[in-house]
């Protein structure tokens, strides 16, 4: 995974060049692509999965439903349908949402932002997710600042009800 290739992408997500994971991890000027995608239930609950240990980003935190980098080439919906795939083991019809920039001293990502309805059963990678569950939005808000949740989710999520203007 350390030498899986990335685009180096500017603010606006055009990309610049290839590097390795390695370089771009651990180096928030270079800025690189991620999806994210939020699957919510019937009720409204939103999945959200908990972090490996063995993680190099947030290890042991709650975040969003599902994020992955953006392959050299990959346009962003087909990274999301892959990623939720790969991180869930199912398919769903896809929304875009939004693109955000989010930044902390160990990466910068210019974050694409799907969602989707989906009631499981989910066959998550046991390797990367410890656990995944659903949370209302009472729940997520009162974690909000706790140390439980991931900084980008917690970006994620206030991007979310800014943007949709207060979610489901």
């Amino acid at each position: 995974m350390q030498n899986e290739l990335l685009e180096v992408v500017n603010a606006e997500g055009r990309v610049l060049r290839v590097a390795p994971r390695s370089l771009i991890h651990g180096d928030p000027a270079m800025v690189h692509r991620v999806v994210h995608v939020l699957v919510f239930n019937s009720a409204g609950g939103l999945l959200l999965q908990k972090r490996s240990m063995q993680k190099d980003v947030a290890a042991g935190k709650w975040d969003t439903s599902v994020g992955g980098h953006v392959e050299p080439g990959e346009s962003l919906h087909k990274a999301a349908q892959r990623e939720l795939r790969e991180e869930l083991g199912v398919t769903a019809t896809l929304q875009y949402l939004y693109t955000y920039l989010h930044s902390n001293d160990y990466e910068t990502e210019v974050v694409a932002t799907y969602r989707c309805t989906h009631e499981g059963p989910f066959e998550f990678q046991t390797g990367e997710i410890d656990a995944v569950r659903s949370w209302d939005m009472e729940e997520i808000n009162c974690k909000t600042g706790s140390g439980e949740l991931s900084d980008n989710f917690e970006h994620e999520i206030l991007t979310y009800h800014s943007r949709t203007a207060g979610g489901e």
